[in-house]
């Protein structure tokens, strides 16, 4: 067959010249469009204001035992706040946009703190969160309730704070206003939904409980006697319920660990009680 260029140049005619340089140049623009073109992002880049940052690290009680993750870190000034100014030991951010990331880098290096918070070009929603005890975030309302599940399986007293975006149904245990933002702030719940056995000073009772996030209720069934209701409040592994209403009410406090439940001292609440998943 010849070489197939040079069988197209050798007819005389400059249409093929054209036609070929025209198809390199219309290549070449598509490739420089696709390198230009801008990221898919799923929250625009909008900086949270100093008060606001300092107000979310302080509801989250940010301290010396903490490593954070912010979600959607940007130039990285939550992160580095929260180990130059709440001494965290350490943080981590995450950031579609490679732009940001850089930006952030050299603010943690300004910030003196880049041997303590790292940056990452990274999709949120595949970030490992399992080493955080504090999260932060300034997304929107649909990619909180997507990341929800995610957190609500997380370790139970894992602490989240958001910037202006609530978690719909999922009440926060505390929110403040600074200025024309608003802070969310959560504390992920241990899993009390199920049966437990109850043994203590009034013999044994089993409790049926249903949780719907930091809140549960159900009955207390004791052998021989009406079911009475149980209504209750979790923060993170601490737990509180009545059993009964009124003044006729018994008060507990404990702290789950694993599939028991050991009583804490509280006043007014029963002591020398525990309880077993069933």
């Amino acid at each position: 067959m010849g070489n197939f260029c040079g069988g197209l140049l050798g007819r005389g005619s400059m249409a093929g010249v054209r036609s070929i340089m025209l198809m390199l140049a219309l290549s070449f623009t598509d490739n420089a469009a696709a390198q230009a073109a801008p990221l898919d992002l799923d929250v625009p880049f909008v900086p949270t204001r100093t008060e606001v940052v300092s107000r979310m690290l302080t509801m989250a009680q940010v301290g010396p035992s903490d490593f954070l993750i912010d979600l959607g870190s940007g130039d990285g000034r939550i992160p580095v706040a929260a180990v130059r100014d709440f001494g965290a030991k350490g943080a981590f951010g995450v950031d579609i946009d490679p732009e940001r990331v850089d930006e952030a880098r050299a603010n943690a290096r300004q910030g003196g703190v880049s041997d303590k918070v790292r940056f990452e070009v990274q999709d949120l929603f595949q970030t490992d969160l399992s080493s955080a005890t504090v999260i932060s975030m300034y997304l929107l309302p649909a990619v909180n309730l997507k990341l929800r599940p995610t957190i609500l399986n997380l370790a139970p007293g894992t602490r989240i704070v958001s910037h202006d975006f609530n978690m719909d149904d999922w009440e926060s245990d505390a929110h403040a206003d600074v200025g024309r933002s608003r802070v969310y702030f959560w504390v992920v719940p241990a899993k009390v939904d199920g049966k437990w056995l109850l043994s203590g000073p009034d013999g044994d009772v089993m409790l049926n409980l249903a949780q719907s996030f930091q809140k549960f209720n159900g009955q207390a069934m004791r052998q021989g006697a009406s079911a009475e209701p149980i209504s209750g409040r979790l923060h993170g592994s601490e737990l509180r319920f009545d059993i009964g209403e009124g003044a006729q009410a018994r008060r507990y406090v404990g702290r789950i660990q694993g599939d028991s439940i050991v009583a804490v001292a509280a006043p007014g609440a029963v002591q020398g009680w525990q309880a077993k998943r069933r």
